[in-house]
């Protein structure tokens, strides 16, 4: 007889959803597709699949987050350096 698992893994749909309201819609909505399948998953039995739904949500959170802080930084360096360098133009 198999080892089954006695819990569902964690479907990450909180991160999923911060994701998509915070970070990168795109990826977030994914993320929340992924992870809402979680569940659904589990209660057929079909635990390999719950897994992975489980760890593609948390990826593709993890992806919109880093797209987005990227994103952020490479903003905050545009407006520093076309600030400092309009300082010097005299605008």
């Amino acid at each position: 007889m198999e080892n089954q698992p006695t819990t569902p893994p964690d479907n990450n749909l909180v991160w999923a959803i911060l994701c998509t309201v915070l970070c990168c819609l795109p990826l977030g909505i994914v993320a929340i597709i992924k992870s809402s399948n979680v569940n659904s998953l589990w209660a057929q039995g079909n635990y390999e699949a719950a897994q992975k739904a489980a760890d593609d949500a948390k990826k593709y959170s993890i992806w919109g987050a880093a797209i987005a802080l990227i994103g952020i930084v490479l903003y905050v360096l545009v407006i520093v350096i076309f600030g400092v360098g309009g300082a010097f133009m005299g605008y």
